[in-house]
Order: C-alpha cells, then sequence, then structure tokens
C-alpha cells in the first residue's frame, strides 16, 4: 500500500514524531522505502553559509532522523532541497510520485505559521498523494 513514502523533517519535535510514525508504517509494509527530505530556506541557506555552527545543527538534526532509521533497519534515502518549505515540499512530493507523505503538525518557526499559515496545511492542500500529519 504505501510502499514509497516522503518524509518532511526540520528537527521540531512534531517532525521526529512523524519520523518515527513513518517508520512504523514502514515496518508494516515490505519493500517500502522512505526518502527524507529536509527543506533549508533562502534565507537559512544564506545564514548557513556564513555561519558554521548553524550548519552544524541543521547535520545534527538529520542525523538524529537517520539513527532512528537505522535502528529501525529501515532503507531511507536523504534529500536536502532549497527553497520556500512548503512548496518545495509539494513540488519534491509530486514529481516523485510518492504512495504517502508525512509530515510535522508544527515546525520550527512559530511565528510564519501564525501569519502565513503552517506548512503542513499548505503541503495538505497542494500535494497530490495522501498526507498524514503527525501532532
Amino acid at each position: 500500500m504505501y510502499r514509497k513514502i516522503l518524509l518532511a523533517v526540520d528537527g521540531s519535535e512534531h517532525s521526529k514524531r512523524a519520523a518515527k510514525h513513518a517508520i512504523e508504517l514502514a515496518l508494516l509494509v515490505k519493500d517500502s522505502t522512505i526518502q527524507i527530505i529536509n527543506v533549508i530556506g533562502y534565507s537559512q541557506a544564506k545564514t548557513e553559509v556564513l555561519h558554521e555552527e548553524l550548519k552544524e545543527e541543521r547535520q545534527k538534526i538529520l542525523s538524529e532522523v537517520e539513527e532512528l532509521f537505522q535502528k529501525g533497519n529501515i532503507s531511507y534515502e536523504m534529500k536536502i532541497e532549497r527553497g520556500e518549505t512548503g512548496p518545495t515540499i509539494v513540488e519534491y512530493a509530486n514529481k516523485e510520485v510518492f504512495d504517502l507523505l508525512v509530515i510535522g503538525s508544527r515546525g520550527l518557526n512559530p511565528l510564519q505559521e501564525m501569519v502565513l499559515g503552517s506548512v503542513s496545511h499548505k503541503v495538505a492542500k497542494r500535494a497530490e498523494c495522501p498526507v498524514l500529519i503527525i501532532k
């Protein structure tokens, strides 16, 4: 059923819970694979070039998620994309044709969620595949 799963992560507690749910789903379906996507916003990309600490923090976040997958012995592939978070996730999901997209309900930027609407809401509206939002 869900053989090809896309997991969107940003290091928030909600995205870590989403990773755990994606692993549980992958364990239910033999031969399923998960692609993990992390989007670096344009402003973050400029800052990360200038600040090695931010780059190290992002790597720490991603390695925590990778560790969960390695412990679960789940096949995964990490993708790092640049762009505006919601549209970039949607574009990637629609282009690669996934059976399911798993995303946390809240991310690391609470101000953006209040002002612009949450990334998960935007993704759920525009993705062509089913979306599982984890809170």
